[in-house]
């Protein structure tokens, strides 16, 4: 039988795209070319990121090699968290329903409002004055 092949998943939130690539291995994280602690310092986020895997209890069977671009840390880091998700279920299919269940194959629709003419911010009002 051969080797299984390497999972492809796209995981999107706010502005950020994370590509994610799943590759049978032991648990190594890669982003951007820097490992997890590096890029994301932040222990909530890193936290977020491997969740799918804890979730279906494969944190040490796949390496997982992500490029990710737009947004800020928060966008980003749940950008991977869904695209995690994604290519685990590509893999195994009876994942689904866990990934569900915890609200990780979910595309957060949340967007910035868009500013508003005649306004300084998207709902901000300059201030009024009667007279």
């Amino acid at each position: 039988m051969a080797a299984p092949a390497q999972q492809n998943a796209v995981g999107r939130r706010k502005t950020s795209v994370a590509r994610v690539y799943l590759r049978p291995g032991t648990g190594k994280v890669v982003i951007n070319h820097r490992d997890l602690e590096n890029y994301f310092p932040l222990e909530w986020s890193r936290r977020a990121i491997v969740s799918p895997l804890a979730v279906t209890g494969t944190q040490d069977r796949f390496d997982v090699v992500v490029n990710v671009r737009g947004g800020g840390p928060t966008g980003q880091a749940e950008a991977v968290r869904m695209g995690i998700a994604r290519a685990l279920v590509e893999n195994n299919e009876e994942n689904r329903k866990p990934l569900r269940d915890a609200g990780f194959l979910t595309r957060d629709p949340r967007m910035v409002e868009r500013k508003k003419y005649g306004q300084p911010k998207a709902r901000k009002r300059f201030q009024f004055s009667k007279r």
